[in-house]
């Protein structure tokens, strides 16, 4: 007796396949170390490392170039949006926590004497 078990066909790709990667559109334009950043990148779900590794750099940028202010104030508006998207936060909440991020910045560079707090906008 044969036995009908119906399947169900997927589309695209089996899983963990790296044709893509591999042979596509972006296998042209990375080195072979981009491309491993890639594959690594591509396996990370939500927005929690980046937001990690923002704030490492923005404390990077603080002590070792505190002058580049224009940056500075660019990564803090990246952070902003990233913490307004990873947690729904409103607009006017973006804009506070925006604030308050440029705040505690002014009050630790200026007692360790950075000079970056003093040419924060508001």
């Amino acid at each position: 007796m044969k036995s009908t078990i119906k399947t169900e066909n997927k589309r695209g790709a089996p899983k963990g396949n790296q044709y893509a990667r591999k042979h596509g559109f972006y296998s042209k334009v990375l080195d072979e170390t981009e491309q491993r950043d890639f594959e690594l990148a591509t396996k990370v779900e939500g927005i929690d490392d980046e937001i990690a590794l923002l704030r490492v750099k923005i404390k990077s940028l603080i002590t070792h170039d505190p002058d580049n202010i224009n940056l500075i104030m660019q990564a803090i508006t990246t952070l902003s949006r990233l913490v307004g998207t990873r947690y729904n936060i409103s607009k006017n909440d973006k804009k506070g926590l925006k604030e308050a991020v440029g705040n505690v910045l002014r009050d630790i560079a200026l007692p360790l004497g950075l000079g970056i707090g003093t040419n924060i906008i508001k």
